[in-house]
């Protein structure tokens, strides 16, 4: 047992009337679950912000969503309010097959950082814990899928490829915002960090 599927934010607000759509998301959904049975583990990601987080362009006056603030981490991209805490956008998407999930991994909730990645907050040393139960389970060949591609899938695939996991995204099963060539950045930065895309 050492193969793991990372399912990344397939929730509500990232797909087709959310609140963050990325376009067809929703797409992606029963190839996803078709693929849950050829895995050891399936883990779940769930972006799970407080109202008023400090990436919402909510929180800033006068700025707008997909502008950029400079925080104690790093330049921010600023987003529409998205996956708040309760809410029917943070719920997965209701044709995802939660009941396969060994772990949901739930990120963002950190009112003062952000937290794209499955393995790190955005200040990339703050842990969400997945790194140490995947290591207890023996979980080190990673397969990743989700929403979206250029954030929270190559953030995802990136930190696991440092942290010494073997790292596989499956780009038809991944849908991706492309914020000014965000996709082809995150791509060549995967390649480069040793993910293979497939």
């Amino acid at each position: 047992m050492s193969r793991a599927l990372i399912v990344i934010d397939v929730q509500n607000d990232f797909c087709p009337g959310g609140a963050l759509a990325v376009a067809g998301g929703d797409e992606i959904v029963p190839g996803i679950n078709a693929l849950m049975a050829e895995f050891d583990a399936v883990i779940l990601t769930q972006d799970w912000h407080p109202a008023g987080h400090s990436s919402f362009a909510s929180s800033h006056p006068g700025k707008e969503p997909f502008g950029t603030v400079e925080m104690p981490y790093g330049t921010q991209v600023l987003w529409p309010d998205h996956c708040v805490q309760g809410t029917a956008g943070s719920a997965f998407h209701a044709l995802l097959d939660t009941d396969r999930a060994d772990l949901i991994v739930r990120k963002g909730y950190n009112p003062a950082i952000d937290s794209y990645s499955a393995f790190f907050e955005n200040d990339h040393s703050t842990p969400t814990g997945l790194e140490g139960y995947l290591r207890t389970r023996g979980l080190t060949d990673l397969t990743m899928v989700g929403l979206a591609t250029d954030f929270c899938v190559n953030f995802s695939a990136v930190d696991a490829a440092k942290l010494g996991f073997t790292v596989t995204v499956q780009n038809q099963l991944c849908w991706a915002i492309d914020l000014d060539g965000s996709l082809a950045a995150a791509q060549e930065g995967m390649l480069t960090a040793g993910v293979t895309l497939v």
